[in-house]
């Protein structure tokens, strides 16, 4: 059943097919899209750049294989904070925001944390060093708890789109 949404621009059938096959692959053509969505190149650019200009688009990335690039392990940390401000929070936002290793960083509920974070080293001895040199000596980290990926089950940036009406 579709969720009604709110977004700065209506998006209709052929938008949401822009956003799925851009999602897919980001590096086609506007002359490839426009063939796969069914449409000519110019409606073709006009939409994804409308889609751009409304924040729907926010960036264009590439996906590298962090295998082939020697970075094995990705742990998640579950990190508590000692003092639940917001100017511990915000130091230990933008500390990091600092550090490549951390591809995601979310403040959540339960589990007893306060962050969740993931990472990607090279191997446990990297994420041994982060852990003891970055992660607990930025101010307010009293507790971490780390698990391990064992293997990629779902790994997928594509937002589900059928949700749009």
């Amino acid at each position: 059943m579709p969720i009604k949404t709110q977004t700065l621009i209506q998006i209709d059938r052929t938008d949401r097919r822009i956003l799925d096959q851009i999602q897919k692959d980001a590096s086609l053509t506007n002359q490839q899209l426009a063939e796969k969505v069914g449409l000519s190149p110019s409606p073709c650019l006009r939409r994804v750049r409308a889609l751009e200009d409304a924040g729907i688009i926010v960036r264009t990335v590439t996906i590298l294989d962090h295998k082939k690039l020697g970075l094995s392990l990705t742990a998640i940390i579950l990190i508590g904070m000692d003092r639940h401000t917001p100017e511990r929070f915000a130091a230990f936002e933008e500390k990091v925001g600092e550090y490549p290793e951390v591809l995601e960083c979310y403040l959540v509920t339960g589990h007893d944390a306060d962050y969740m974070l993931k990472v990607v080293v090279p191997d446990m001895d990297h994420y041994h060093q982060f852990l003891l040199n970055r992660i607990t000596r930025i101010q307010g980290v009293s507790g971490v708890h780390s698990s391990f990926v064992l293997r990629r089950v779902i790994d997928s940036t594509a937002l589900p789109l059928g949700y749009l009406s």
